[in-house]
């Protein structure tokens, strides 16, 4: 878990996880780029509508509620170490 927080693209991830990893970079760093060939992408790696439809609304998610903690100036909790530490 911690080698996928460090660098995604050198853990040892299957395939399926490699595009959904690719595709939360892509619509968390530029969503406004996003293009019907990333569906195809995900789609091609073995996820159908469904399974799209869900990663996409927990993407979108977890970068609306940290936007808004960001925005807000939430502070973390220090019990909670950041990913990849450990």
């Amino acid at each position: 878990m911690h080698a996928i927080a460090r660098d995604w693209r050198s853990a040892p991830l299957n395939e399926i996880d490699q595009a959904l990893c690719a595709y939360a970079e892509k619509l968390t760093r530029s969503p406004a780029a996003m293009r019907e060939s990333d569906i195809l992408t995900l789609r091609a790696a073995g996820l159908d509508d469904v399974a799209i439809h869900d990663a996409t609304q927990i993407i979108s998610f977890f970068n609306y509620i940290n936007r808004v903690a960001d925005a807000l100036g939430v502070e973390r909790e220090e019990f909670i170490r950041p990913w990849g530490e450990g």
